[in-house]
């Protein structure tokens, strides 16, 4: 007797890798609205103060220093004017200098739009495993804890990725008047950086950082698009002060779904 074999049909490989990106947007919308849901609850509300806090000082110390650097090159460009031209008119060069100093002021408050990605990454760095356990004790509390990573290598890994985003933010600046072309490689540039990060950062909870850096490279278009997602999150004013922990809590989640051996694709039952 003889039985033949009848082979489920398989769907085409475009249709399976529609099937999984799918899902993972699916996974991601749902991280979104999971760090979101969590950012004001008890356990996250302390630490969310403490980074706003931070965040909010270390502006300010970098704005103060930045305005008297500025106002004491108006000034000395001032004199060296007054002496060239021999226009001995002081009290002219010196409303000129002050006038100089108003607009760097209003610049450095208008620069301090764009490199929030670097300020957030460098406090990030202090709130990583206090954010983390909040969310695994929340979400994840049948899974192992993740280990508490040392604080100088997530300060370092902050620091890096806050002095990228400033050299990227210096690079695109010419190209801010082209069109809106340096707004898209700011935004474009943070996302990388911004995915990057706090991939790492979630994943170094649970294997070695060569291991993370190796996870994050295979799923480098899943952790580019949550990316993307921190990145529109640090452009919005006053929300932008939340970004390390809205960042971290959200990161958390796609790193659980993308470490997973697979997305499950929820069908309904027929």
């Amino acid at each position: 007797m003889f039985v033949r074999r009848v082979r489920a049909p398989r769907s085409p490989p475009t249709a399976l890798a529609c099937r999984l990106g799918l899902a993972y947007v699916l996974v991601m919308f749902d991280a979104i609205g999971k760090a979101l849901a969590q950012l004001f609850t008890p356990p996250l509300r302390a630490v969310l103060m403490k980074a706003v806090g931070l965040a909010v000082a270390l502006l300010v110390v970098v704005g103060i220093a930045l305005h008297r650097v500025f106002a004491a090159l108006a000034l000395s460009g001032a004199e060296w004017a007054e002496q060239a031209t021999g226009y001995a008119n002081h009290v002219a060069w010196s409303a000129l200098a002050w006038l100089l100093s108003i607009v760097a002021g209003f610049g450095i408050v208008t620069g301090a739009l764009f490199i929030m990605p670097a300020v957030t990454s460098f406090v990030a760095g202090f709130f990583v495993d206090e954010t983390a356990e909040a969310v695994e004790r929340r979400y994840y509390p049948a899974e192992p804890a993740g280990r508490a990573l040392p604080l100088t290598r997530a300060l370092v890994e902050g620091g890096k990725i806050g002095l990228l985003a400033i050299a990227v933010y210096l690079c695109a600046l010419p190209f801010m008047l082209m069109a809106g072309l340096g707004a898209v490689i700011l935004f474009l540039a943070n996302s990388y950086l911004l995915g990057r990060m706090y991939f790492e950062l979630a994943a170094m909870r649970f294997r070695s950082p060569r291991e993370a850096k190796d996870l994050r490279r295979a799923n480098a278009s899943y952790v580019f698009l949550a990316g993307m997602v921190i990145a529109v999150f640090v452009s919005v004013p006053i929300a932008n002060f939340a970004t390390p922990i809205f960042a971290m809590a959200f990161m958390v989640h796609v790193h659980k779904a993308i470490a997973g051996r697979r997305v499950e694709l929820i069908e309904p039952a027929r």
